[in-house]
């Protein structure tokens, strides 16, 4: 692949990541609301976006830094 080639493929992949951390985010709200004020269902939701948090992270983390 040439320069170019890489470029593109790194954009579309770095565009599908945020894609998906902007539905997650959006979602955080949603879920909230759902879940009201039921204590079990807001600690499954806590331990969810708690490990969401640290996927995400990890995946940022991973990241090289640029040239």
């Amino acid at each position: 692949m040439n320069a170019l080639t890489d470029l593109q493929a790194a954009v579309a992949a770095e565009n599908t990541v945020i894609a998906g951390a902007v539905v997650l985010l959006n979602g955080i709200a949603a879920r909230l609301a759902a879940a009201g004020t039921d204590p079990a269902a807001l600690a499954a939701l806590t331990a969810d976006i708690t490990a969401n948090s640290d996927a995400l992270a990890a995946a940022v983390a991973t990241v090289p830094p640029a040239p």
